[in-house]
């Protein structure tokens, strides 16, 4: 198949799918006589695996890593699951930043009274004068806020 049929099949653009070659992650195409490169249904497996991995927000180096151990038919398992693991703490990491992030706006927003005046406690905030900070929930109240969302703490 073409490129275009390989990026439809895949779900991945024409675009990444060069870029994946070019990088390595794909093998080169092979290709006609004409120039045009071809593509397999193995080549599109690997493509859709890419495509989820990165769905899933895992990085370039990361997906090669997973790449070689999909193939790599005498895998430790503990390898893959450790690459899920530190992925799975880094976007808490990232949940947990853009919940702070997100609770400042909102306690930001709150304390604007958003009429014709032009004193705003955003502004106020985002220049760096007395910053408005949303008081921290006391343990108890982060651990009942936790297990309430359904995510005990341990």
């Amino acid at each position: 198949m073409n490129i275009g049929q390989a990026a439809a099949a895949s779900g991945v653009s024409a675009k990444m799918l060069r870029h994946y070659e070019s990088i390595g992650l794909v093998p080169k195409a092979g290709r006609t006589e004409a120039g045009y490169r071809t593509y397999g249904e193995a080549e599109v497996h690997t493509l859709r695996f890419i495509k989820r991995a990165r769905d899933l927000g895992l990085p370039i180096e990361r997906i090669r890593l997973l790449v070689g151990l999909w193939r790599d038919e005498r895998r430790p398992s503990a390898e893959v699951k450790r690459i899920a693991a530190e992925h799975v703490a880094e976007l808490r990491t990232k949940i947990a930043e853009l919940t702070g992030m997100c609770e400042t706006l909102e306690h930001l927003a709150a304390a604007c009274h958003g009429d014709h005046r032009p004193e705003c406690p955003i502004l106020r905030d985002l220049e760096g004068r007395n910053r408005t900070r949303r008081p921290k929930p006391a343990a108890a109240d982060r651990r009942a806020a936790d297990t309430a969302g359904g995510q005990a703490t341990r």
